[in-house]
């Protein structure tokens, strides 16, 4: 893993231990607080703080499990870990440790911490992903962020009119997980969230279709729901005619992001490789946020409009 020595900021450090505090998610999982930190440090080699033991691991297992007298965001300020002012590949590692699977196994927290701690690392240009899999749950690494849409694509969920965002979010757990090592993959997963996302929207606010229906079919439905289509934009508001071109390029990029599904991705059986590339991967990725990002945004406008109903 490469060093990044101290690009994370004490800012953005200081806003993620406040996030974990404020999300009541015990940091250490499912785990003993001094049985998590062993997972990353030698902890029977490091200093007691407490005269009556020998090592870091004794004292921790004395304070937070028999008597739980340090509080719940000690390990932060703790000299002997210097989370706040660490190395950033250590701080990561934290991190990535707090949603690994055998530390945190119910996957709605980890969605829940993965989507906070993203949002934040975000500002600094890097991102968690799934580098790995254990029995179909992912392993979380780090890595600095440098495309377009970054290295893993974020949609504030938590931020939406969404009942459950967890859907959404597993689609963008294979999709940063796939961008690289498996881009056919990857395409498949672009076109089933647009797909999830449509029929999230028709769901929620009770709007009845044939489960029979592709994507294209489940967009333009939506778009009837939200008032997209060109017609919509009068013809007197500026901008307008850009305005309708950009609203027509929106159901010809739905319509192609399944073409290229069907040509690159996985879902049906072919009797040759998958040609796709990471390149190809990104180009879905980046029309896939494109979209959702416009959809997310316009169902919440029109629900603070009073057009629709909030999902309960």
């Amino acid at each position: 893993m490469a060093v990044f020595k101290h690009r994370i900021s004490l800012v953005a450090r200081r806003r993620m231990a406040d996030s974990i505090a404020l999300s009541k998610l015990p940091w250490a999982g499912s785990l003993d607080e001094p049985d998590f930190l062993a997972r990353i440090y030698d902890l029977r080699s490091m200093p007691s703080t407490d005269d009556r033991y020998s090592n870091a691991f004794q004292d921790i297992y004395q304070h937070q499990v028999r008597n739980y007298d340090w509080g719940d965001g000690w390990v932060f300020t703790d000299a002997r870990f210097g989370l706040l002012y660490a190395g950033d590949d250590e701080f990561l590692r934290f991190l990535a440790e707090m949603i690994h699977p055998i530390v945190r196994p119910d996957e709605t927290e980890v969605a829940q911490l993965l989507a906070e701690f993203n949002e934040i690392l975000r500002i600094d240009g890097f991102a968690l992903y799934a580098k790995d899999w254990i029995s179909g749950h992912a392993v979380y690494g780090w890595r600095r962020t440098d495309a377009f849409h970054g290295a893993s694509p974020e949609l504030r969920l938590h931020e939406r009119p969404l009942t459950d965002p967890v859907v959404l979010q597993e689609h963008l757990t294979r999709i940063r997980g796939g961008l690289v090592a498996d881009p056919a993959a990857t395409i498949s997963s672009c076109k089933s969230l647009l797909e999830s996302l449509f029929k999230i929207v028709l769901d929620q606010s009770s709007v009845d279709y044939p489960r029979a229906d592709d994507v294209p079919q489940l967009y333009r439905r939506v778009a009837d729901l939200l008032a997209l289509s060109a017609e919509s934009v009068p013809a007197s508001t500026r901008g307008s005619e850009s305005s309708q071109k950009i609203l027509r390029t929106l159901v010809t990029t739905v319509g192609t992001l399944a073409e290229l599904r069907n040509e690159l991705g996985i879902d049906h059986g072919k009797s040759e490789r998958s040609v796709a590339l990471a390149r190809h991967a990104r180009l879905a990725l980046n029309a896939t946020v494109t979209v959702a990002e416009f959809i997310l945004d316009t169902w919440q406008d029109r629900i603070d409009l009073g057009l629709l109903n909030r999902p309960v």
